[in-house]
C-alpha cells in the first residue's frame, strides 16, 4: 500500500509525509475514525514511506529492498499486533501463530472489517482478543536490532480489544519508548482504549470519505459506469468496505429488486393467486436470506417515501431502482409509509422467531393490497 493507493484523506497524507521529510515522526499515533475509510491501508503507507531507503517527494519508491520486503509484508523490523482467537487444538495463541492469514487477508485487499478478518482464521463465532501473551512478543520485538531500516514500527490493529494486562504493559513501553521505535494504533473505537494509552499517542482523526472519492475509485478500479459508481457511493454513505460489499451483493440485491417489484405491482393489481405463489417462492430462500430482504424492503419503502420530497442528495437508490421509483414513490405517502414499515418489520421479527415462511409473507402481502390502496 502506498499514499497513491489511499482514497481521499489527502490533508492527513501531507501531514504525515512532512513528519516524515523533517524528522518528527511521533513515537505513538492513533489512526481512529468510522469504518471503511482507510485507517489501515494509511498507517501501512505511512510505515511504507518511513522505511522506504530511497523515498520520493511525495511516496515510497517500491524498488528499494525495504519496499520490496513490505510488499510481501516480511519487513522484519514491521511487526503487526492483531486480534486473534486462541486455537488450542493448533497451538495457535500469538499473532505470531497467524501470519500467514494475515499476509493473506492483507494482499488481497487492505480494506476490511474484523468480520473479514475472523473468516480469514475461522473464528467468526469465536472471543477474539489481543491476549496477555502478546505483550511479551511486542516487547521482544521492539528490542530487537533493525535490519533493514532506522526504525522500528509496530502496527497495533483494534487496540480497543487489547486485554487489560497487555494494554497496560504497552502503557510502560509508551511512556518509556525505545528510540526510534514507531507505534501506530489503527482504531474504529478509540474511547474504549486505556485512557493513559490516548493521552499518550498522538491522535489522527480521519473522516468519512467523500462520495465523490469512493465514485472515482468504482470506476477506475470495478469498470463502472459513472451513474452506477456514483449511486454505490451515495448509499455508502462514506464507507469504502460498504461500496465494496454493495458491488459484491449486486446480485443478491436484484433478487430482492425484483421480489420487490413484483410484490408491490401483484398487490396493487390484487392479484391474490399470484400473490399466493410469490410468498411460496419467497420463503424457500431460508430464514437469513428472508430477513435480510424484508430489511431490504422496509429501505425500498422508506427511500420512496423520500423520493417524493425531490431532494437527491438525500436519496440512496441506484439507477434500478431510481427507475422504477419515478412511477411508484407517488403510492408512498403520509398516509400508508408507517403501516407498511411496521407490518414489514413485524414480519422480519415474526421470521426471526421461526414462524413459517409461506404463512408470514402471504399475510404481508395481503396486507399490502390493503395498505398501497390507501
Amino acid at each position: 500500500m502506498f499514499f497513491k493507493d489511499i482514497i481521499g484523506q489527502e490533508e492527513i497524507k501531507k501531514r504525515l509525509i512532512h513528519s516524515v521529510k523533517s524528522g518528527q515522526i511521533a513515537h505513538a499515533q492513533l489512526f481512529c475514525g468510522p469504518e471503511g475509510i482507510g485507517k489501515l491501508p494509511l498507517a501501512l503507507a505511512y510505515a511504507r514511506y518511513i522505511q522506504c531507503t530511497n523515498k520520493g517527494e511525495n511516496d515510497a519508491c517500491g524498488k528499494c529492498p525495504s519496499c520490496k520486503q513490505f510488499s510481501s509484508i516480511m519487513h522484519p523490523d514491521v511487526h503487526f499486533v492483531f486480534p486473534i482467537y486462541k486455537n488450542e487444538k493448533k497451538k495457535k495463541r500469538l499473532c505470531a501463530d497467524y501470519m500467514d492469514e494475515w499476509r493473506k487477508c492483507l494482499s488481497e485487499n487492505e480494506y476490511f472489517t474484523l468480520e473479514h478478518w475472523l473468516s480469514y482464521i475461522d473464528a467468526e463465532n469465536a472471543q477474539v482478543s489481543i491476549y496477555a501473551e502478546e505483550s511479551k512478543e511486542i516487547i521482544r520485538k521492539i528490542s530487537l536490532k533493525t535490519y533493514e531500516s532506522d526504525y522500528k514500527v509496530m502496527i497495533i490493529w483494534l487496540p480497543e480489544l487489547m486485554n487489560a494486562v497487555c494494554a497496560n504493559k504497552l502503557l510502560k513501553i509508551l511512556e518509556e519508548p525505545y528510540e526510534k521505535t514507531v507505534f501506530l494504533l489503527v482504531s474504529n473505537q478509540p474511547d474504549k482504549i486505556l485512557g493513559t494509552i490516548l493521552s499518550r499517542s498522538q491522535r489522527i482523526n480521519m473522516q468519512s470519505l467523500p462520495s465523490e472519492k469512493i465514485s472515482e475509485t468504482l470506476q477506475r478500479q470495478y469498470a463502472l459506469e459513472p451513474k452506477d459508481a456514483d449511486a454505490i457511493a451515495h448509499i455508502s454513505n462514506g464507507n469504502y468496505i460498504k461500496a465494496l460489499e454493495n458491488i459484491r451483493l449486486s446480485d443478491e440485491n436484484n433478487l430482492f429488486f425484483d421480489l420487490f417489484v413484483r410484490l408491490m405491482r401483484l398487490a396493487y393489481g390484487r392479484k391474490i393467486k399470484e400473490l399466493k405463489a410469490w410468498s411460496e417462492e419467497a420463503a424457500e430462500m431460508g430464514r437469513e436470506k428472508e430477513k435480510r430482504f424484508l430489511a431490504y424492503s422496509q429501505r425500498m419503502l422508506r427511500e420512496n417515501y423520500i423520493y417524493n420530497f425531490h431532494i437527491p442528495e438525500i436519496n440512496y437508490l441506484n439507477s434500478q431502482e431510481e427507475q422504477f421509483s419515478t412511477r411508484f414513490a407517488p403510492f408512498i405517502h403520509e398516509r400508508n409509509i408507517i403501516p407498511l414499515m411496521n407490518e414489514l418489520s413485524k414480519a422480519e421479527s415474526d421470521i426471526s422467531q421461526n414462524a413459517n415462511g409461506k404463512i408470514v409473507f402471504f399475510d404481508l402481502a395481503i396486507k399490502m393490497i390493503m395498505l398501497l390502496k390507501s
